[in-house]
């Protein structure tokens, strides 16, 4: 019989504390392990501190380094580590908790970190609890439906400067353009070449301390960049 300890990875959503699922505070006070990401330089963990008034005083936690480099091989050395670190306590037939941002299967690191685990250990137990987006928090916030009849949504990235919005957006009415810190004025350009941007708004931070809504784009281009900024926008 498998005795092996399952693998949970848990969404925390996006920065507001009372928005995490009651599965999701369930699944984290009964595993045995927590694990989280950390940058190399420090172990701090957003979706830690977002869970952490749930989280009870005597949760093993543990943090996993991940190196921010250019270099593909390094990077994939360390996602393979990570996993292994995680299969070793599931071997022990514990459980483990994954805490990634938002929902993990959107943009994600849990879904490196499962491709890794069937990698390092193929008959591993997982399951994912899903958790609120970011987009969805912020048209929330701001009162703005996503989609309604027969509309459609398209969710990219705007991280390589909207290329993904100008090859499929004139086939879509509403837009969530996640990851809008890199490559604004490129995004702003796209936004308009594709007659998103006049119907556009930008968010920052949402939910969170030092939260901003730019219904302006042209100023997010005289802006400091913020990693937690996204667009939604609808013809």
């Amino acid at each position: 019989m498998n005795q092996f300890g399952k693998l949970y990875g848990v969404g925390v959503g996006p920065g507001d504390p009372e928005l995490l699922t009651l599965k999701a505070v369930r699944i984290i006070n009964e595993a045995d392990v927590v694990f989280t990401a950390a940058s190399a330089k420090r172990d701090y963990s957003l979706a830690l501190e977002i869970a952490r008034p749930h989280l009870s005083e005597n949760v093993l936690i543990k943090f996993l380094s991940f190196t921010m480099t250019q270099d593909k091989e390094a990077t994939e050395t360390a996602w393979e580590k990570n996993a292994e670190e995680i299969a070793s306590v599931l071997r022990d037939g514990k459980n483990a908790a994954f805490l990634t941002l938002g929902d993990p299967m959107t943009y994600s690191t849990f879904g490196y970190i499962l491709k890794n685990i069937r990698k390092v250990m193929p008959d591993a137990q997982v399951e994912t609890v899903p958790g609120i987006t970011s987009f969805h928090a912020a048209a929330a916030r701001l009162n703005r439906t996503l989609v309604e009849a027969e509309e459609s949504l398209l969710i990219t990235s705007g991280a390589y400067g909207g290329e993904q919005l100008l090859n499929v957006g004139q086939n879509v009415e509403n837009i969530v353009m996640l990851k809008a810190y890199k490559n604004i004025k490129q995004n702003n350009e796209a936004l308009k070449k594709a007659g998103f941007f006049k119907n556009s708004v930008a968010i920052s931070r949402c939910g969170r301390e030092g939260e901003e809504i730019i219904e302006n784009l042209d100023e997010l281009e005289t802006r400091t960049p913020d990693y937690w900024t996204l667009v939604l926008a609808g013809r």
